[in-house]
């Protein structure tokens, strides 16, 4: 674990977004962090196909989550 120098302005930016999703300012940052790494890794691929592509990894149903 380390410490990341985040500007007032973005970690302002993060703090809201974080109440929207619920989710703590860390884990906000964390999940736009991943999702930045493989949006770069994969530049072909939609935010909808990297989640998708996740979630399959993740072997979650989202059947069973969406009712379908």
């Amino acid at each position: 674990m380390g410490i990341v120098k985040i500007d007032d302005e973005l970690h302002e930016e993060i703090r809201k977004a974080s109440s929207v999703m619920v989710r703590s300012i860390n884990a906000q940052a964390e999940y736009w962090i991943k999702i930045g790494m493989l949006a770069e890794a994969n530049p072909s691929m939609t935010f909808s196909e990297i989640m998708r592509e996740q979630m399959k990894q993740a072997e979650v149903d989202l059947g069973k989550v969406i009712g379908g």
